[in-house]
């Protein structure tokens, strides 16, 4: 299951292949946001499929500690915070059994297994383009969790405001005028970070031949997420498959 600021989508997963075993289900998130009328999404999505899962892992947009509880929520409903999403979730499923995580983490996890930072060693970056920014930090492969860069400042905004997908829309930017705010979002986060190389999710990375050649600046490799807007799903039920 993967919560997101405008849908909630999930689908059973292959965990031996990284990929989907039934064609995705998506809801639209409810507004406002709230954790009951996400978690009634939740429900439909997964009573969706006709098989009853063993267990279920899910993803939230914003910074979850312990497994557990949700600390940040900048895209939903700020009722949100401090609230013990794995009990939330795991009462609305009749017991079924959750894991709870950072988006941007799940979706990074499944890239490094499945996807473009499959054996790549050193610093990666992926980076999730959708109504925010997400990111998922790796150090040998090693994951640092709820990085959440999306909202470092970046020309007096959190950079999400400025560089995500949502604002390339909402303001009816070009490929090129969007590439170019991309380009210093990234620039910024290299100069702090230094990665080797950038993963770029989220839905728009199935449109990166129309951007990824127009970023300029940038010394790490950059490369689209292959999972694309499935990876968190993915790194969701394998999140769940450990527990």
């Amino acid at each position: 299951m993967d919560i997101g600021g405008s849908g909630i989508k999930g689908a059973p997963v292959d965990l031996e292949r990284g990929d989907l075993s039934q064609e995705r289900y998506k809801v639209l998130t409810p507004q406002p946001a709230t954790p009951d009328a996400v978690a009634e999404g939740v429900k439909e999505v997964v009573g969706h499929f006709d098989v009853r899962p063993e267990r279920v892992g899910i993803t939230f947009p914003g910074v979850v500690t312990g497994g557990a509880t949700i600390r940040t929520a900048a895209n939903v409903d700020k009722s949100w915070i401090d609230v013990d999403a794995r009990a939330l979730l795991t009462e609305k499923l009749d017991g079924l059994p959750v894991t709870i995580m950072n988006d941007a983490d799940a979706a990074g996890v499944a890239e490094m297994a499945f996807g473009a930072g499959r054996g790549r060693k050193g610093t990666v970056l992926l980076l999730t383009f959708g109504t925010g920014i997400g990111s998922a930090l790796f150090a040998d492969g090693i994951l640092v969790p709820n990085t959440e860069l999306g909202h470092l400042e970046l020309g007096g905004h959190d950079a999400e405001k400025r560089a995500s997908t949502k604002a390339r829309e909402d303001e009816d930017l070009s490929w090129e005028h969007w590439a170019k705010r991309v380009s210093k979002y990234l620039a910024h986060v290299e100069m702090l970070f230094s990665p080797e190389l950038f993963v770029i999710g989220g839905g728009v990375s199935r449109k990166a031949d129309k951007f990824l050649p127009l970023i300029k600046g940038v010394k790490a490799e950059i490369v689209p997420a292959e999972l694309q807007n499935n990876a968190g799903i993915v790194g969701a039920a394998m999140s769940a498959s450990r527990t």
